[in-house]
């Protein structure tokens, strides 16, 4: 069994999720000790249990210590077995951050699976499910991970309820993975989305994040527009708005910016916010955005031969992956840059194969 101090470099939720993904998916047994002691309410949280239980349930996982506010836990895989699951949150947590943990297990499954997930869908914590259905999914299919997602009903805070279904082929072997040049922006699209708001609210995203775009010299700009209302299947049962966007590279890499809607957050704050955001990382001149590059190593770590990456923002979260991922797969990274800063990041993956499709 391997131990992981959960208290190391960021020391929250992305560790844990990490830790318990790489056991799920090498059957490796282990044990999180100091889980979220840093935090002011130290310990597993209901967001964090409910993820380890959906990877527990995914790959028959014996399991300690999983109760609200406890700092350690134990988890003993068995295999992801090929099966449709359904998974709820029980509150707005991210349904992306439990995907983050499940989805590498699910690759390497006997078969194809899909698992249906209740909770939030767009939450300010996490990134939106629109960032995993535009950004991660289209990045994995260069590694050879086939994904597919469903946005059935949106969920916004406080009460959560969205619903995503989430389809994965299983794969032999991860391709490793070189975006290092950024080449030019080849098209800027996005989508402003709205549940029971009045329909203006949306139009004042778009126009808000077209104005900044121009300014930075970007005029060629595709933002489309979801206006969901009491009614409609997808409409959230609370109201919430937000937006995505999306810039894609000649050279393969896309980079987005996203920003999300509270009370008293006028609509052109929440579209300018965005625009920027998406700016600064094009004017990094890097391939991989700052959210894409937490969410990738994990990957890189489990693939076959060498990738190299080019990072818009070397995060802490980043970081924390990569020592983790040394830690229980033994994959070797080099990492050439400053947290907060634009850097390469290098990774000799461990080659994992699967075991149910002829691997060794």
């Amino acid at each position: 069994m391997i131990e992981v101090d959960g208290s190391m470099l960021e020391g929250g939720g992305q560790l844990l999720r990490v830790s318990v993904a790489l056991s799920a998916v090498t059957g490796t047994p282990i044990k999180i000790f100091n889980v979220r002691v840093k935090r002011s309410n130290p310990g597993l949280r209901p967001q964090h249990l409910k993820a380890v239980e959906a990877v527990a349930k995914l790959v028959s996982a014996r399991t300690r210590g999983l109760n609200v506010g406890s700092k350690e836990i134990e988890f003993v895989p068995s295999y992801a077995e090929a099966k449709d699951l359904e998974i709820d949150v029980g509150t707005a947590g991210s349904t992306s951050l439990v995907l983050q943990a499940m989805m590498p297990a699910m690759a390497f499954a006997t078969g194809p699976m899909s698992v249906v997930i209740k909770g939030g869908t767009n939450n300010p914590m996490a990134p939106p499910i629109d960032f995993l259905e535009r950004v991660l999914f289209s990045t994995l299919e260069k590694l050879g991970v086939s994904a597919s997602l469903e946005l059935v009903r949106r969920g916004f805070y406080p009460r959560g309820q969205g619903i995503v279904k989430v389809r994965m082929k299983p794969v032999k072997k991860v391709s490793s993975l070189t975006l290092r040049e950024f080449g030019e922006v080849r098209r800027i699209s996005g989508l402003a989305y709205s549940c029971r708001l009045p329909n203006h609210v949306t139009s004042r995203m778009v126009s808000a994040s077209k104005f900044a775009l121009r300014r930075a010299g970007y005029s060629d700009v595709l933002i489309d527009q979801e206006v969901l209302q009491q009614g409609d299947p997808r409409c959230a049962v609370d109201p919430g708005c937000g937006i995505i966007l999306v810039a894609e590279l000649s050279s393969g890499g896309v980079i987005s910016g996203d920003a999300l809607g509270m009370r008293g957050k006028p609509a052109e704050e929440v579209g300018g916010e965005a625009a920027r955001g998406l700016i600064r990382q094009l004017e990094s001149r890097a391939p991989v955005d700052r959210h894409l590059g937490d969410q990738l190593v994990i990957w890189i770590g489990l693939a076959e031969g060498t990738s190299e990456i080019r990072v818009s923002e070397l995060t802490l979260h980043t970081l924390t992956c990569i020592n983790v991922i040394q830690s229980i797969v033994g994959a070797r990274f080099t990492v050439d840059g400053e947290k907060g800063k634009p850097a390469t990041v290098v990774c000799e993956g461990i080659g994992l194969q699967n075991k149910a499709m002829g691997g060794t």
